[in-house]
């Protein structure tokens, strides 16, 4: 029997959660080309939706999180600090949760503007730090609390702060959320595919900018 807080519906299928994953992420390329310098990012967020709608989005079951320069060092709960725009040496994370075929995608990630190498490094090194973390959890099966473990030495020893505040989530069919399944850092056992989201987000030492990469663990 499954873990209560691992349950789906009975619709749940593990080819239609691939399949959300990867519209999703068609949708957050088509966004990427999209965004350019000199926009702000309440106007991205609104682009983000019309680009979801256009690739046959049923609903959202989370907000769309498009996050400009300072306020990629927030969380998916707060609010971003006034509408900035986006710059020629910027960095910017992409965060969206729609529904396709009846199952959950939700996927993330950071792009920058320009040539500031630090900024390309941020953004890069959030998504090493997610691969290296799912690999463990492929080869290992090690449960929420040792992946996020794993995570934050492997920031550590990179040059990065991880931010602890999040630890990723379940996804199913919709909805997931009857099944109060908590955050897969708080999951004791080994996380089956296909259900739980990893989320990374990390910030440079100064505390200035950060860079967001998450998918389901598949």
């Amino acid at each position: 029997m499954p873990h209560p807080k691992e349950a789906v519906g009975q619709p749940f299928d593990l080819e239609l959660m691939r399949y959300a994953s990867e519209q999703s992420w068609r949708a957050v390329h088509a966004m990427s080309e999209a965004f350019q310098p000199g926009m702000h990012e309440s106007e991205a967020n609104r682009m983000a939706l019309d680009i979801l709608h256009d690739l046959g989005m049923e609903r959202i079951w989370h907000p769309v999180h498009v996050r400009f320069g300072a306020n990629t060092m927030k969380t998916f709960k707060q609010k971003s600090e006034g509408d900035p725009v986006l710059g020629e040496d910027d960095i910017y994370f992409v965060d969206i949760g729609p529904v396709f075929r009846g199952h959950e995608g939700d996927v993330g990630t950071t792009f920058t503007t320009g040539s500031d190498p630090d900024k390309a490094a941020c953004a890069a090194a959030a998504r090493t730090l997610f691969d290296e973390v799912r690999d463990a959890w492929r080869k290992h099966g090690l449960s929420g609390p040792a992946l996020y473990d794993h995570a934050a030495r492997r920031a550590e020893m990179m040059g990065w702060t991880l931010n602890l505040d999040i630890k990723g989530h379940r996804v199913s069919d919709f909805p997931h959320a009857i099944y109060r399944g908590g955050a897969l850092g708080a999951f004791e056992g080994t996380p089956i595919a296909g259900i739980w989201v990893l989320e990374i987000q990390i910030a440079n030492r100064q505390g200035t900018y950060g860079a967001f990469h998450e998918d389901v663990l598949i």
